[in-house]
């Protein structure tokens, strides 16, 4: 006991005489480490430095705040460019359609002989949507058309052991791919032909894509009653939808008005219409025979 306490009074002596000056109430953060033996920095004290100093740096909030302005102006401008090239509005006119529609459409398809009146019926000089009447285009019945193809195609392949997942995406890539190349021709067409109608991509795109109908009556005969089945199927359906184009081109689409004014004109309206007539069975035929074995 008497050994510690004289050790406890030398020490008081030796701090006596060599006191280190008192710790400082606050530590020094100014540049942003905190006051820890050998001047290491404070666990998070860099992040906190930068962030702060991000936040407080005139410079990078006016950069933020720039590309702030320049992703909303592009977005304004995506949005912009989009309804410059796809109209909205006149999408959702072209699948504004019903079951009752939908059932009479596919049956003037199949058996369009017997239709009288094959004008676009209009309502304060705007055409009634295609729930109201029959003669409007749509898109619905060959989107779902389409999808119908490619599935049936599928189950052909399948059944004749030729199925593969790239067959089938050369299938459906190539029926899609001659459809957009008779849209661009029948555009070229109306361009030279100098129709003056209301004539739109979307018009041709359903008058082209009403072939799909065709197709899959002409596979399901096919698969059914074999080759036989198939070529009758595929001279019903192809003379129904050339007998179908004529006059829904000659009337509804390219209207009576546009079918006036001089003779050459006409012959190459008329050209135009037969044309694209005629180019329905070639496509229905390539498009399905190698389908039916």
């Amino acid at each position: 006991m008497a050994y510690h306490s004289g050790y406890g009074a030398h020490g008081s002596k030796h701090r006596a005489r060599a006191a280190p000056d008192p710790p400082p109430l606050f530590d020094d953060t100014s540049g942003g480490y905190s006051s820890q033996p050998g001047g290491y920095p404070a666990p998070g004290a860099d992040v906190a430095f930068n962030v702060n100093h991000l936040i407080g740096d005139p410079v990078a909030n006016m950069a933020m705040a720039y590309g702030g302005s320049i992703a909303s102006h592009g977005k304004d401008m995506v949005h912009k460019e989009l309804h410059r090239f796809v109209s909205v509005n006149k999408l959702k006119y072209f699948f504004a359609v019903d079951t009752a529609y939908v059932a009479k459409k596919l049956g003037l398809l199949v058996f369009p002989y017997t239709h009288q009146n094959w004008e676009v019926q209009y309502s304060r000089d705007v055409p009634l949507p295609p729930r109201q009447d029959l003669n409007a285009p749509d898109l619905y019945i060959p989107t779902m058309a389409f999808i119908t193809y490619v599935l049936l195609a599928g189950m052909a392949l399948g059944i004749q052991k030729r199925f593969s997942p790239e067959v089938l995406g050369l299938c459906a890539s190539t029926a899609l791919v001659w459809v957009v190349m008779e849209v661009l021709a029948l555009l070229l067409g109306v361009y030279l032909a100098t129709v003056r109608s209301d004539l739109s991509t979307f018009h041709l795109l359903a008058y082209s894509g009403y072939k799909y109908v065709g197709m899959i009556l002409s596979i399901l005969t096919g698969l059914l009653f074999g080759s036989d089945g198939y070529y009758v199927a595929l001279a019903w359906t192809s003379s129904a939808l050339m007998y179908f184009i004529v006059r829904s081109l000659r009337t509804a689409a390219l209207g009576p008005d546009s079918m006036g004014g001089p003779a050459p004109r006409q012959r190459l309206q008329l050209y135009l219409t037969l044309g694209a007539a005629a180019f329905q069975p070639l496509m229905i035929y390539w498009l399905t025979f190698h389908l039916v074995r």
